[in-house]
């Protein structure tokens, strides 16, 4: 009998990517042969002529297989997608394509795991919810959550309860970002709850501030940037985001990763200070990841009276303009929410390592 599982959260952005990523190289680490499936997903890239789900495309490049968009990625919600569903139904047996690549799949491989989407009632519109498909899959759930207690607890219920409805099997929970003082508790509480609902906890995962990092040309995308100077270095994590008015409370000899907020008419004055206190430190290498001129409204397509062109270069610090002022950079910046792709591959194995080293795979309820 081919084993199946199939990974939800509780809503976006809880870790179920991450999850999905560290189990698939647990069972692949066993000794299985482990494939993959995104059955339904919402935001598709082109690829060779192919539409696929971009976490397809992922899994994809980090577990070497050819990518199949029918197999791997059947369904996709895109713009529009919904609406011609409800006006022709008939037109669209979603179903039959999430049906037909789980069978294609488990015909080769030993074990495969199923990547949810968004919370549990996604889908729903075009009758593909998680749980809908985990039941038309047969294959039990392993449910993500983000850590705490009190509402963990309560979004488990409520998201529990449609899996039931659907008769979908619970698998075990996964409780994802949790402060590490709070761990402890964190398992205690929760899994005393499972165990009174007769679902095992599978393991807690730390919060992992690096991998909430998000990437210069991701910021770049949101704030409309324009790309002024070394455009090749747009791909260096961000840790830091400094104003140019708040420099002097920034303690840039032990923080990397900085991007620099600062309109032109600051832009000389701001790295010149943090040149000299590089060199007060005794600090060779730049904290900069990049800098971001902000506009007022205005897009600059070039600096003039640029002093410090020679420090940019020299350290291949990306300059973008962005036509926002600094509340406005700031104020997308913060409401930017972070996901692992194929441009952090780096995040990936990390994502891998905090599985293998937090969950026990031994609990789960087949």
């Amino acid at each position: 009998m081919h084993k199946r599982l199939y990974v939800a959260a509780t809503n976006q952005h809880v870790g179920k990517t991450t999850c999905t990523l560290g189990l698939m190289a647990a069972f692949r680490q066993s000794g299985l042969r482990v494939g993959y499936c995104k059955p339904v997903g919402q935001e598709a890239i082109d690829i060779e002529n192919l539409q696929v789900d971009k976490d397809a495309l992922l899994f994809s490049t980090m577990m070497h297989f050819d990518l199949i968009a029918r197999i791997h990625s059947p369904v996709i919600l895109g713009r529009g997608a919904t609406q011609a569903f409800l006006d022709h139904p008939e037109k669209f047996p979603y179903k039959s394509y999430v049906k037909a690549a789980g069978k294609v799949l488990e015909k080769e491989y030993e074990m495969v795991i199923y990547e949810g989407t968004g919370h549990p009632g996604v889908g729903s519109v075009v009758g593909l919810s998680n749980a809908d498909v985990a039941a038309l899959l047969d294959a039990p759930v392993i449910l993500v959550v983000e850590g705490g207690v009190g509402y963990t607890i309560d979004r488990l219920n409520l998201c529990l309860s449609l899996f039931r409805e659907k008769n979908a099997r619970i698998a075990g929970v996964i409780v994802n970002k949790v402060l590490p003082d709070k761990i402890e508790k964190v398992r205690h509480y929760i899994g005393m709850k499972l165990e009174e609902w007769g679902i095992p906890l599978l393991g807690v995962l730390p919060y992992e501030k690096k991998l909430l990092y998000p990437l210069l040309t991701t910021i770049h995308q949101a704030i409309n940037g324009r790309v002024l100077y070394n455009p090749q270095n747009m791909n260096v994590l961000v840790e830091n985001v400094v104003a140019a008015s708040l420099m002097g409370n920034h303690n840039f000899e032990e923080d990397q990763g900085v991007l620099l907020v600062v309109s032109k008419n600051r832009l000389n004055e701001s790295l010149l200070g943090i040149q000299r206190l590089c060199k007060n430190k005794g600090l060779e290498k730049s904290p900069l990841s990049g800098i971001i001129i902000t506009g007022d409204g205005k897009q600059l397509h070039h600096i003039d009276d640029f002093a410090h062109e020679n420090y940019v270069m020299e350290h291949k610090i990306p300059m973008i303009s962005t036509p926002l002022d600094t509340y406005g950079t700031a104020v997308k910046i913060s409401h930017l929410e972070v996901k692992i792709n194929v441009e952090t591959l780096g995040k990936a194995n990390r994502a891998i390592e905090l599985v293998r080293d937090n969950l026990d795979l031994s609990k789960i309820k087949w």
